[in-house]
């Protein structure tokens, strides 16, 4: 089964959640606090994490960098704060998804299927297909229609990261600090410069990219 930790201290969002995800066969533990879900998490290794950013001994951002220092497990965060700034600072953090409260069940259980289904994809795929080009990863590779394309070194980098996570925003910060290093989370220039370049080498009108998609001040995704 599926192992689900939920973190939330509203007790009455946390035990509903719980009996929805049970009943569709989900193997849930609940947290009520951030020193909680750690120490869960660590004893019973989730597949995802459903967590809110308000908890009460420290910041849900601060749990979600604990989780991302030894854990794959996908990130949804469910949370009452809408800013955009809120937002990126967990998609930085390394939070796959942001809901926003009050949310529907069935968009919370959409949400935690493609996440699952990203988390399979991310492990299993060393070959990539769009309509417009293919990547093997195994290989170090891209072709299109016209033939094999050139990449830099640092153009791989920043396209591999993507890939790997299909369909998954990655913010800008985590992806400055992974390419580049830690020293560069603040030059989101060198972001616009490479992708400008991935574009023109891999899809078929850059202007108007089909595949590698830019979130306005928030980050990248690449979309199959």
């Amino acid at each position: 089964m599926t192992r689900v930790l939920i973190v939330d201290d509203d007790r009455q969002l946390l035990r509903a959640l719980a009996i929805n995800l049970r009943a569709r066969q989900y193997d849930v533990d609940t947290a009520a606090d951030g020193a909680s879900a750690l120490a869960s998490a660590s004893t019973h290794p989730p597949d995802l994490v459903i967590l809110d950013l308000g908890l009460p001994d420290r910041n849900g951002v601060e749990v979600v960098h604990g989780l991302r220092g030894w854990s794959t497990a996908s990130i949804i965060v469910l949370s009452a704060r809408d800013s955009q700034a809120d937002k990126v600072a967990a998609l930085d953090a390394g939070a796959d998804d942001y809901v926003t409260k009050p949310f529907g069940m069935d968009e919370l259980l959409a949400r935690i299927r493609a996440a699952l289904r990203r988390t399979t994809s991310e492990t299993g795929a060393a070959v990539v297909r769009t309509a417009a080009f293919t990547i093997d990863l195994a290989a170090r590779r891209v072709t299109t229609p016209a033939g094999d394309v050139r990449l830099t070194p640092t153009e791989w980098n920043l396209l591999e990261i993507l890939v790997r996570n299909p369909g998954k925003l990655i913010g800008q910060k985590q992806l400055l600090r992974d390419v580049w290093g830690p020293g560069y989370e603040a030059e989101t220039n060198y972001l616009r410069v490479y992708m400008a370049q991935l574009r023109r080498k891999l899809e078929p009108d850059p202007s108007r990219p089909d595949h590698l998609i830019t979130e306005p001040g928030m980050g990248y995704r690449f979309e199959p």
